[in-house]
C-alpha cells in the first residue's frame, strides 16, 4: 500500500505576520520538497475541515469558540506574544486539524500504510485549554482522540521529535495510561516542560532530553534506548508522530545538531515499531522546523522513509 499526503492551500493562508518564523513559506517548502519523482507515488489528497466535535475531544467548545472568535476580519489579534491570528486562521487551523482526522481514517481503513499532514499551523503546543507556542488545536492529539473514539483503538502511541517539548500532547495525554506519549527534545528549552521526572499517570509519559550541542548519535542513542523501548512495552494500536524537524543542525530556534539522515533513520524505526504492534498503521504531522531548506530536506526524508 502507498503512502498518503494530506494537505490543503488554506493552511498558507494562516499569517502571523513579517518575519515570524512560524510563516506560510514553510509549508510551501515541504511541498515543493515533495515533489520530482521520488515522490511520484505519493498520493495525495485535500484535508477536509475537523468538525466542532472532532476538536471538542481535546479543547472544549468554550476555548474553541473563545479562539475562532478572535480571529480578526483584517490584520492579526495576537494570543500570547509569539501567537498570532489572521483571518486566514480560522481555515488553517480546521484544515490542519482536519487533515489529521482524515489521514486517521484512511490509514485505519486501509486505503494505505501511512500518511503524512503536511499543514500549518502546527499543534503540539496546545493544551486543552490554552493555545501558544505558535499552535492554535493540538492537530496529532485531535487525531489520536479520533482514533479512540470513532475506530475504538484503545492504545494509542505519540512520538514527537521535535526540537521543542510538545506540552499541550503532554498534557492531554498525561492521567490517560491508555495514551503514550515519547518526545525526544532539548533540555533546556521552551516552553519548559517535559523533564525527565514528568512520567504521567501510569508511566505513560517518556521525555528523552538531549542537552544543547547534542548530535545525531546521541539522539539516535536516546531514541533506541528510550523511546523504542517504551512504544515496545505499550504495544499500541495505532502510532502517530508530531513530525518536527527543528532540531535540524541548520535550524535558528534551537541548537541540537541533527542532520537530515537522522529523520530517516527514526521515521524507518517507527516504521518498524509500527509493524510489530498495530500492522504498520502510522500518522504523522508537521509540527516545528524554521530554515526552510532543512525543513523541505528534513521532511523528504521523512516521507521517503514512509513510502519506503
Amino acid at each position: 500500500m502507498t503512502t498518503i499526503l494530506f494537505t490543503h492551500e488554506a493552511c498558507l493562508d494562516h499569517d502571523p505576520g513579517p518575519h515570524h518564523p512560524e510563516c506560510p513559506a514553510r509549508l510551501a517548502a515541504v511541498l515543493a520538497a515533495l515533489e520530482g519523482p521520488d515522490f511520484a507515488a505519493l498520493e495525495r489528497r485535500t484535508a477536509s475541515a475537523a468538525s466542532d466535535a472532532e476538536i471538542a475531544r481535546v479543547h472544549p467548545m468554550g476555548h474553541i469558540e473563545r479562539i475562532l472568535g478572535m480571529i480578526p476580519p483584517a490584520g492579526r489579534t495576537m494570543i500570547d506574544p509569539d501567537t498570532a491570528l489572521s483571518p486566514g486562521s480560522r481555515d488553517a487551523a480546521l484544515r490542519a486539524a482536519g487533515a489529521v482526522v482524515a489521514a486517521v481514517d484512511a490509514v485505519v481503513g486501509g486505503e494505505a500504510a501511512n500518511a503524512f499532514c503536511a499543514v500549518r499551523p502546527p499543534g503540539h503546543h496546545a493544551e486543552p485549554l490554552r493555545s501558544m507556542g505558535f499552535c492554535l488545536f493540538n492537530n496529532i492529539a485531535i487525531g489520536a482522540a479520533h482514533a479512540r473514539a470513532a475506530h475504538g483503538l484503545r492504545r494509542v502511541a505519540v512520538v514527537d521529535f521535535d526540537v521543542h517539548h510538545g506540552n499541550g500532547t503532554q498534557a492531554f495525554f498525561f492521567d490517560d495510561p491508555d495514551y503514550l506519549y515519547c518526545s525526544t527534545h532539548q533540555w533546556p528549552l521552551y516552553p519548559g516542560t517535559g523533564a525527565p521526572q514528568e512520567t504521567g499517570a501510569a508511566g505513560n509519559i517518556v521525555n528523552a532530553v538531549l542537552p544543547p550541542g547534542a548530535d545525531g548519535a546521541a539522539f539516535r542513542a536516546v531514541f533506541d534506548a528510550q523511546v523504542i523501548p517504551a512504544l515496545d512495552a505499550f504495544a499500541p494500536d495505532f502510532l502517530m508522530v508530531s513530525a518536527g524537524f527543528d532540531a535540524h543542525e541548520d535550524d535558528p530556534l534551537a541548537g541540537l545538531r541533527l542532520a537530515t539522515e537522522d529523520y530517516g533513520w527514526a521515521t524507518g524505526r517507527l516504521r518498524e515499531a509500527a509493524k510489530r504492534h498495530c500492522g504498520g498503521r502510522l500518522v504523522s504531522a508537521l509540527e516545528g522546523g524554521y530554515d526552510l531548506k532543512s525543513l523541505g530536506d528534513s521532511a523528504a526524508a521523512h516521507v521517503l522513509a514512509l513510502m519506503a
